[in-house]
């Protein structure tokens, strides 16, 4: 059967070491000197082994003490570290976290599973839709991080990046070859108004195929070869790919990713959280 080493006794052993002697190491500890002493005679029985020279006119640990000490150090730093981690105000709440439905992934999910293997008591709210929704949200108060694709950063953003914005289709798709233009896009979708205005400076004729609030229909219309949407260059979503046409079709130019923090302070699991999203969103620009 495994047996335990007590953590309070090896406190104690690691006190008497750094202190120089169990007088002190009581005191350090507020205990009494026949506590102290008490607990490294459990520790040394358990252990079956001596842990201090008795014979040294000057404390000393012995061979077995000195390995101990070691292992001991670490298991109270882990001790330590574990329920700082989960009962510390720092790392118990909710964090509400906005994200545009287009690049949830593939950040995200690795980011939320991290927080949750690190802060098990943290809860994490994750608001998915597009950058004009969340903002609003923001406004009133719905969310205390949003990140956002937009043509600017507003009034305290933090870009993180810039990506290209283009044109996508079906794999082996002729869809961007017909005339007018079968567009999809959902109502809210900001980079629409852009490509609209892109294909009437162009000259180019375009209808509208899909029209509504459902982004997976719209997804789903353009994988199927019937239009074409528009994406970040780095976001295109399965069943679809860039359509590299040359000048057929007219540039877009690009768009930033930006950071809104509403500074509710919630220690340094929010700092850890904008971090995570600088890394993920900054470092592929």
């Amino acid at each position: 059967m495994a047996r335990n080493l007590d953590l309070t006794s090896l406190r104690s052993f690691v006190a008497i070491v750094d202190a120089g002697g169990v007088t002190r190491a009581a005191g350090l500890m507020n205990l009494t000197q026949s506590a102290v002493s008490m607990q490294i005679k459990r520790l040394e029985e358990g252990l079956g082994l001596g842990l201090f020279s008795r014979t040294a006119r000057k404390l000393a640990l012995t061979a077995e003490g000195e390995q101990l000490l070691g292992y001991a150090r670490r298991m109270l730093e882990l001790n330590d570290e574990a329920l700082a981690r989960l009962t510390a105000d720092d790392f118990t709440g909710e964090i509400r976290l906005g994200v545009p439905h287009d690049i949830v992934f593939p950040a995200i999910p690795g980011i939320l599973k991290r927080l949750a293997s690190d802060y098990p008591r943290l809860r994490v709210t994750l608001d998915s839709g597009f950058t004009r929704r969340l903002k609003e949200g923001f406004a009133r108060g719905e969310s205390d991080l949003i990140v956002t694709t937009e043509d600017q950063p507003g009034e305290g953003a933090e870009r993180l990046a810039e990506r290209e914005l283009v044109w996508i289709g079906a794999p082996e798709g002729i869809a961007w070859q017909r005339r007018p233009l079968r567009l999809a896009f959902e109502e809210a979708c900001i980079f629409r108004p852009r490509a609209i205005a892109a294909l009437d400076a162009a000259g180019i004729p375009w209808e509208m195929g899909f029209s509504g609030q459902s982004e997976h229909v719209m997804e789903t219309t353009t994988a199927a070869d019937l239009a074409v949407t528009v994406r970040m260059r780095g976001g295109v979503p399965p069943g679809c790919e860039v359509i590299e046409a040359g000048n057929a079709l007219p540039g877009l130019g690009a768009t930033s990713i930006c950071l809104y923090d509403a500074g509710i302070q919630k220690g340094a699991v929010t700092e850890r959280l904008k971090n995570e999203l600088r890394m993920a969103y900054g470092c592929c620009e």
